[in-house]
């Protein structure tokens, strides 16, 4: 079974960027075995969707626009999050990946199992470093990951 591991993300917009920021971190922090693919998807929209429908699990992780406090994560499943059910907007990408994931399941190819860990930005400004209370929930959402990946039979490894 292979598990995808997606960052989302603008690297340019400080928090916009905590996707990205975290498939990094856990390219820095650990190995994975060969069943689990890290991507930093950015802000390629479309242009990602083979990857989402190869896998047969998908962990997205990206900033959501919603009520709360910056760095508040949240956890969604599939069925919460695709356009007609999730009342939260996911970043601002110029195609999002709730629309690449709704491309994917008009044509059957969605993987039945997706979860996203989204979290609420402090900052968009130009810069290309986290706000100090995103990148403090680095190390947190990594250690929740892995504990759910290595349940699931995963082989996973501090580095």
């Amino acid at each position: 079974m292979k598990t995808l591991i997606f960052g989302a993300g603008n690297l340019l917009l400080s928090d916009e960027g905590f996707g990205v920021h975290f498939v990094k971190y856990l390219q820095e922090h650990y190995v994975f075995s060969d069943d689990v693919e890290l991507y930093d998807g950015g802000t390629l929209g479309i242009m990602v969707t083979h990857w989402l429908e190869e896998a047969d699990r998908v962990f997205l992780v990206d900033v959501i626009e919603a009520q709360g406090e910056p760095g508040e994560i949240f956890r969604y499943e599939k069925d919460d999050f695709m356009l007609s059910r999730l009342p939260v907007k996911l970043s601002p990408h110029q195609i999002g990946i709730q629309e690449v994931l709704t491309l994917s399941e008009l044509r059957g190819r969605c993987p039945e199992r997706i979860t996203l860990f989204g979290v609420i930005p402090e900052s968009y400004e130009a810069g290309v470093e986290l706000s100090p209370n995103l990148a403090g929930k680095l190390p947190g959402l990594a250690e929740m990951l892995v504990e759910e990946l290595t349940a699931a039979g995963h082989v996973v490894s501090r580095q």
